[in-house]
């Protein structure tokens, strides 16, 4: 009775990477993590959405941290600010926030997000 058995729900950021991501297959596999989990941090209360949540936001967090180019970073650390502010986690995106060099991207978020202003 294979038709029925449930299969375990596998996410973009638990798949394995094969060798080394250049900048732009970097910055679009943030994006597809932080759509991804998006749905995740919106629900934070329910089971098991805090911990997607937070697996989702690390590996986005990491793979940011490896863009060499600092447009690109600063872009797909706003993604990741965005998934943070979407899931109250203020401290994360707080610290994120002051990590951005771009200073339109920076506008930008406090446009969208004004409590990370003050």
């Amino acid at each position: 009775m294979r038709w029925f058995a449930r299969k375990t729900r596998r996410d973009i950021w638990d798949e394995a990477i094969e060798g080394p991501l250049g900048d732009i297959d970097a910055a679009e596999r943030i994006r597809a993590i932080c759509d991804a989990a998006s749905a995740s941090a919106a629900e934070p209360a329910q089971a098991g959405e805090r911990e997607r949540y937070d697996r989702a936001a690390r590996v986005a967090m990491e793979m940011a941290m490896k863009i060499s180019d600092e447009l690109m970073r600063d872009d797909a650390v706003r993604r990741i600010v965005d998934l943070c502010m979407k899931a109250g986690d203020l401290k994360t995106a707080q610290i994120l926030f002051r990590a951005i060099q771009a200073g339109w991207v920076r506008e930008a978020i406090e446009r969208d997000h004004p409590a990370l202003s003050q």
